[in-house]
């Protein structure tokens, strides 16, 4: 469903230029959950962005659904990608309410039946119809994420792209928001690309995973292989005790090693 070949992209021109992926090659099956790790400025999120259009300059292939990405954003390839961004306030507009926000995709793609289409997709995260006439700021970050959610499923997407959905949340919430996820993955046959910090995430949601260091993949592995603690790179060990207890040791190790 989705393939990176020899992904790689800078930011800047010349002597300037900065490499921020260099050589990121990875496959997702269809109906897979496959999840990308490492630290913040490892460049997972730059991966997203490039499969999602936002960022054009990228070298290398990318497919999805069988189609080769072109150095521009494509009307068709919304219709089978979105993504869901990591601060649903931020990727709301404040001025418009949820269902503003969620029939702009269906107008730009001349899709009718505006008002249905709307509260089944509500219905899908959730909420009920009575969120429709309600602005960001009076929902809770839970309900927000739905609704950013909700924004991403409206033009039915093969595959979503997925951001830190839950880093923004607490605790509680971000259980809720994984269970969401975990349903609508099992009953649409949906394909998920999770970007995390967070390995708990990845072994609830993930079924595969890579790792990434400095822009580039170090590992690709299963979760069952990560859970063991069978990971063979020493920077994927580090990441995982990391992740069970914080100590002043690991962290210098951590950022050693970046």
């Amino acid at each position: 469903m989705i393939k990176s070949k020899g992904l790689s992209m800078a930011f800047g021109i010349g002597s300037k230029a900065r490499d921020v992926l260099t050589d990121v090659n990875f496959s997702v099956a269809e109906g897979e959950v496959f999840g990308l790790v490492g630290e913040s400025g490892s460049g997972k999120t730059t991966v997203l962005r490039c499969l999602a259009g936002l960022y054009t300059h990228w070298r290398g292939e990318l497919e999805i659904a069988g189609k080769q990405l072109e150095h521009r954003l494509d009307r068709s390839q919304c219709r089978i990608v979105q993504m869901v961004f990591q601060d649903p306030y931020g990727s709301l507009h404040p001025r418009h309410t949820v269902a503003t926000a969620l029939a702009e995709p269906l107008r730009i793609h001349g899709i009718g039946d505006v008002d249905r289409r709307i509260d089944e997709t509500l219905e899908r995260v959730g909420l009920n119809g009575s969120f429709r006439y309600r602005y960001p700021h009076q929902l809770s970050g839970g309900q927000r994420q739905r609704v950013a959610i909700a924004r991403a499923l409206i033009l039915e997407p093969r595959v979503l792209l997925l951001d830190e959905p839950t880093s923004a949340l607490d605790v509680s919430v971000q259980a809720e928001i994984l269970n969401l996820l975990a349903d609508l993955r099992a009953r649409d046959g949906l394909t998920y690309l999770l970007v995390t910090h967070d390995l708990g995430v990845v072994a609830h949601l993930c079924d595969r995973l890579a790792v990434m260091q400095s822009g580039r993949i170090v590992e690709t592995l299963t979760v069952d292989t990560l859970c063991s603690g069978a990971a063979a790179e020493p920077y994927t060990r580090t990441l995982l005790q990391a992740s069970r207890q914080y100590s002043r040791e690991l962290a210098t190790a951590t950022a050693m090693e970046a």
